[in-house]
């Protein structure tokens, strides 16, 4: 079954039509992760990205297997870490005690996640980082916590967990932190899938020639310890239920980078919604895409009468109908894409790069 889900991956990335769900670096929230997983699952997602944490995993392999059972899917488990400080690891904090009675709570209305109630503070499992409370705050009382497992948490657990995949979150000037990062993984000797590089423009003040370069460098790493490369091109990091500015952003970063990157798939993420695949070229487009903030906004009214019913949405025959058709519209017109091309070939047309150390 392994080797049959590689060829059926490497087939979906070759025709453009490779779709990962992102339940979020950050996001702990297990019997929402099961349900997420369960319905992407079922619509025919390739790869699911969780959080490196032994209970996520193991609720996510428990869905994962009920539809492997129903259905012969079983896609992809990823897991992410970050060669260095990163949003996506991050989560909100404030002490509610030091609300005002009278507050607006704007924060609460921010919150794509649903994370902070109209009392109390933030629900760390359901948080995952987006960030956007905090500047909402009038009193400037939330903050934000690194969570990211260093290497020495990160590679017993990996040995632990054994995903199909790993990614890791860069950024340019890092190239030495990824370097270390690529060859602690390499000395596990795990027989990964794929791994995934995962970088963009904002927040940088770098070009999308510089970004070109430190993926180039990426790929030395990634070519010496022979490890198969994904490029995700994050546009605005979890912004995709912002809309069309965010899908424009992302199919923007696209455009730039195709001719320079290095060989490898490119797969968009940060910023993807249902506008996305309106903004790609007829005919045209990168080989993956990635849904984080969108698939989990559009099925989370179920997921959240799921709970409070303390039922999965498995055993909710009609809230199940729903989600399944929500997250279909969100994702059929990608596994339905006709765009076959070959994947990045640094042979045809693309920039050359002379490596920097």
């Amino acid at each position: 079954m392994s080797e049959h889900n590689s060829r059926y991956n490497s087939e979906a990335l070759r025709k453009g039509k490779w779709v990962k769900l992102i339940c979020g670096a950050s996001n702990q929230d297990l019997p929402s992760i099961a349900d997420l997983c369960a319905i992407y699952a079922t619509i025919g997602v390739h790869c699911i990205d969780l959080a490196a944490d032994a209970a996520v995993i193991h609720a996510a392999r428990e869905a994962l297997d009920w539809v492997h059972i129903q259905s012969g899917k079983k896609p992809w488990i990823m897991v992410s870490l970050s060669d260095g400080e990163d949003a996506h690891f991050r989560k909100a904090w404030f002490d509610p005690a030091k609300c005002p009675i009278n507050c607006s709570r704007p924060c609460q209305r921010i919150c794509p996640a649903k994370a902070i109630s109209s009392y109390g503070g933030i629900n760390e499992k359901r948080c995952y980082g987006c960030g956007r409370c905090i500047s909402t705050c009038p009193l400037g009382l939330i903050t934000e916590e690194d969570r990211r497992l260093t290497l020495k948490e990160f590679l017993p657990l990996l040995k632990k967990l054994k995903p199909d995949a790993v990614e890791i979150h860069t950024a340019p000037g890092r190239s030495k932190a990824f370097e270390q990062t690529i060859k602690e993984i390499t000395s596990n000797d795990l027989p990964l899938k794929r791994l995934s590089v995962s970088c963009g423009l904002e927040g940088y003040g770098i070009s999308a020639e510089q970004l070109a370069q430190e993926l180039w460098l990426r790929y030395q790493s990634l070519r010496k310890h022979g490890h198969k490369p994904l490029w995700q091109l994050d546009g605005r990091k979890m912004s995709g239920d912002l809309g069309l500015g965010a899908a424009k952003v992302a199919v923007a970063l696209w455009k730039k980078i195709r001719p320079l990157a290095p060989p490898g798939p490119l797969q968009l993420a940060g910023g993807t919604n249902e506008s996305t695949i309106k903004q790609i070229p007829k005919g045209h487009g990168p080989e993956g895409i990635a849904f984080g903030g969108m698939a989990r906004q559009i099925i989370q009214p179920w997921l959240l009468e799921a709970q409070t019913r303390q039922i999965s949405l498995r055993e909710w025959p009609e809230g199940w109908q729903a989600a399944l058709s929500a997250a279909n519209e969100l994702i059929s017109p990608w596994l339905s894409r006709d765009s076959s091309y070959p994947v990045n070939d640094p042979k045809k047309g693309h920039t050359k790069f002379v490596m920097t150390n």
